[in-house]
């Protein structure tokens, strides 16, 4: 936290001498002149320089300002180059079941959500067609391996121990834990968080981050995200710690009521929550893993990445 600068006030004496006149010499009245001599004129005062009048602002301009800021995993000055694709007549892209809103099967039972649509564009970008098939997630590295599918794009973190099973692709998100609250307790966070009572998902990165770091708070284990959520939204937990981005869509769809708000910010522990999301590749296809980064930086350049986490994410995560 920075210090803030402290200001000494200055004490000024201001001292006074009064002197007063007991009479005045007739002498010197009758020295003094019978006009006195008239005032020079006041100077005239400069023309005031009028205000710049404000440039009416465009509607997508007022739009660029209003919108939350979309993260940037790229760098401008590394531009990945474009592999040699003329091998490459499919790819067959697999995804989780049931995810949202990264991914989950839409109204139609069709494969949809953030994941989806990005591998969508991907497509698009590099001209190549591809398919999506929906698997359990603890099934996808399997699925690689034994060449069921061309690709993972399921959320999938990086860490040391997926590295050793497949490779990644450049990360497109980084996954955060969140603090949720009920919105009549305010926006400002609960500090300390001692008795606090913190609904978690059993079992999930965040459950181990909250009960490893707050050890004073009452960590209340659901299920499932539902069930989480639905603790917090009738009050019989204090907040909700859990994904960020999760959170994010909830909080900005009907199933929250509008009941919550965001409070504090976002934990990013790379040993809980990973080094970031990328596609997975079975091991050794570099052809692959140099495409998606070549098309992933190309959608980021031309906007098409913001407008899809925009789309998504209108509250922002991070």
């Amino acid at each position: 936290m920075s210090r803030t600068a402290q200001l000494r006030p200055l004490r000024t004496g201001l001292m006074l001498a009064g002197f007063y006149v007991a009479s005045l010499m007739p002498a010197l009245a009758q020295n003094l002149p019978s006009k006195l001599p008239s005032a020079p004129p006041p100077a005239a005062l400069p023309t005031p320089t009028p205000s710049p009048v404000p440039l009416p602002q465009s509607p997508a301009t007022r739009a660029a300002i209003a919108k939350p800021p979309v993260p940037s995993f790229w760098d401008p000055r590394r531009r990945p180059e474009r592999p040699d694709m003329s091998r490459v007549n499919l790819i067959r892209f697999m995804t989780e079941v049931d995810y949202p809103p990264f991914d989950y099967a839409g109204q139609d039972g069709n494969p949809t959500g953030f994941n989806v649509d990005l591998a969508r564009l991907i497509c698009d970008e590099l001209k190549v067609p591809c398919t999506m098939q929906m698997r359990r997630f603890d099934t996808l590295i399997d699925a690689l391996n034994e060449n069921k599918g061309d690709a993972a794009i399921a959320s999938m973190a990086v860490t040391g121990q997926t590295r050793a099973q497949v490779d990644f692709s450049d990360p497109y998100y980084r996954p955060i834990g969140r603090f949720a609250a009920r919105r009549e307790a305010g926006a400002v966070f609960p500090e300390p968080l001692d008795g606090k009572k913190i609904a978690v998902v059993s079992g999930t990165a965040h459950d181990e981050y909250a009960r490893a770091l707050f050890t004073q708070a009452d960590i209340r284990r659901y299920p499932g995200a539902d069930a989480a959520r639905d603790a917090l939204r009738r009050g019989e937990v204090d907040l909700l710690f859990g994904d960020g981005f999760s959170l994010a869509s909830w909080l900005n769809g009907t199933d929250s009521n509008n009941c919550c708000v965001f409070v504090g910010g976002p934990y990013a522990e790379s040993r809980v929550f990973g080094e970031g999301v990328g596609i997975a590749v079975k091991r050794g296809n570099d052809t692959l893993r140099q495409a998606f980064n070549w098309a992933l930086f190309r959608l980021w350049e031309k906007g098409k990445f913001a407008e899809l986490w925009l789309r998504y994410f209108p509250i922002n995560p991070y």
